[in-house]
């Protein structure tokens, strides 16, 4: 696919991703689902009414009725458009910084479309292929109100609020000014926690912090955790579909450590889980102990939501799955990559009394590096690939090729590969040992590097 990548498509707004861009990409997806109604929302982004705008007008265009349901998490957006019976565009880049933007299309059960979905709709958008309406046969449009309302009282009776509640826990919450801020502080006080927030105003400018919750924006979190005596923090990238965590002491929690916490909670023997080419030996060694079955895919949700599908079609019971990055799939709940509730899930585990520290421990053993390798052009990017490609085939390490070049070398591994969602290419490395993750990734960049230079 060349418009959608590994979640939606994104790209610099009103540069790359224009309101006329956005309006063809509603058309082609009205056209498709030949819905009567379909909801739109977006995040905090500054461009974001623009670009919600661009499609409602898209879709009133082909004879469609709209709901807006203003800015609300990717999550409240599924979550309407299951109970509403809808299908939904979303107006969001998710974790990209703040000058992206970007749009999510979901089915009307709830869930991002699949791969074959996503073919249908670029069809679509590249013939223009679009069912316009006669002058007197557009769509209206109305406002909702109630999404994020709705969306938190349905997180509600998914978790257990009586084992949360009673464990009296402080919650320090960092939305990253994104959607997030609108729902999960309240959220989260409904479950009985004292929340203290940090990056809570909504602000498409994100000043506190870029809206991917990765180690070197989450400085201020652990400062909160450690000044409130928090039990443990949650932080959220743009859409708030991810989630990921601080422990009590106002140490950062990888998220490889957390989707294996949460896994090995849920899966038992005869079950699966699926993850993607980046997985963390963390959850293999989860697989290996519960006597479930791992099933990896191309880097991104869509490809995971579309894997899930297909092994629960063919009677395979796959109780969570997901991303070290925070995205994580409890698919017994909904199939969607959930930030608050993923939030929730984890707060489970502390009811007990477990330290936050404590539940990641034993998933503690392993160092994780992400380097990443920008590009200005198409003959850069063909560059870096080629220099990835000769590097691979030259290492002596077992070599995957489903998304990129993965390497495992036996006590390591890393895995080249390009963004979907920015121009980049990001090289990750795992190891036991720190030093030995870093050089390993540190050789691949300075390859990739000397090649782009050469370009």
């Amino acid at each position: 696919m060349n418009v959608f990548g590994s979640s939606g498509t994104r790209g610099v707004a009103n540069e790359e991703l224009t309101p006329g861009f956005v309006l063809r990409v509603a058309k082609a997806a009205g056209s498709v689902w030949r819905a009567d109604r379909v909801a739109v929302a977006r995040d905090t982004r500054t461009t974001g009414r623009m670009l919600e705008n661009a499609a409602v007008a898209g879709l009133q265009s082909i004879g469609v009725d709209v709901d807006r349901l203003g800015v609300v998490p990717t999550p409240a957006t599924q979550a309407y458009a299951e109970r509403a019976g809808v299908p939904a565009v979303m107006v969001t880049a998710s974790h990209n910084p703040s000058q992206y933007n970007g749009v999510k299309l979901v089915g009307s059960d709830g869930v991002e479309l699949a791969v074959a979905d996503l073919e249908r709709v670029e069809r679509a958008f590249t013939t223009e292929q679009f069912d316009n309406a006669a002058w007197d046969g557009v769509g209206a449009d109305r406002e909702v109100a109630s999404a994020g309302r709705d969306y938190r009282a349905q997180l509600s009776d998914a978790v257990d609020r009586a084992a949360i509640a009673a464990a009296d826990l402080t919650v320090a919450l960092d939305p990253g000014h994104g959607a997030g801020a609108l729902t999960s502080p309240t959220f989260y006080r409904e479950l009985g926690c004292d929340v203290v927030t940090v990056n809570a105003q909504p602000d498409g400018h994100f000043p506190g912090r870029e809206p991917e919750p990765v180690r070197e924006h989450l400085g201020d979190l652990g400062a909160l955790v450690r000044a409130a005596d928090a039990d443990v923090g949650i932080a959220h990238d743009g859409d708030a579909d991810r989630a990921i965590f601080v422990d009590e002491t106002g140490e950062y929690i990888e998220g490889d450590a957390t989707l294996a916490a949460l896994a090995e909670a849920e899966l038992d023997a005869g079950d699966t889980t699926v993850s993607a080419v980046n997985v963390s030996q963390r959850l293999v060694d989860v697989c290996d102990r519960t006597g479930a079955t791992l099933e990896l895919t191309p880097i991104g949700s869509t490809q995971i939501m579309t894997r899930i599908r297909e092994l629960e079609a063919e009677g395979d019971h796959v109780p969570v799955a997901g991303e070290g990055n925070g995205g994580i799939i409890f698919p017994e709940y909904r199939m969607t990559r959930d930030g608050a509730y993923t939030g929730a899930r984890f707060l489970e585990l502390l009811a007990d009394g477990t330290p936050a520290s404590e539940v990641v421990a034993p998933y503690d053993d392993y160092h994780n590096v992400r380097v990443n390798v920008d590009y200005d052009t198409e003959a850069q990017r063909g560059a870096l690939l080629d220099a990835a490609e000769a590097r691979a085939l030259d290492a002596d390490a077992d070599r995957t090729t489903i998304d990129g070049y993965r390497l495992d070398y036996g006590d390591a591994w890393v895995l080249v590969r390009p963004s979907g969602t920015e121009p980049v290419v990001r090289i990750y490395a795992e190891s036991t040992d720190h030093e030995r993750a870093e050089s390993l990734a540190e050789a691949f960049a300075a390859d990739l590097r000397a090649a782009r230079a050469d370009a």
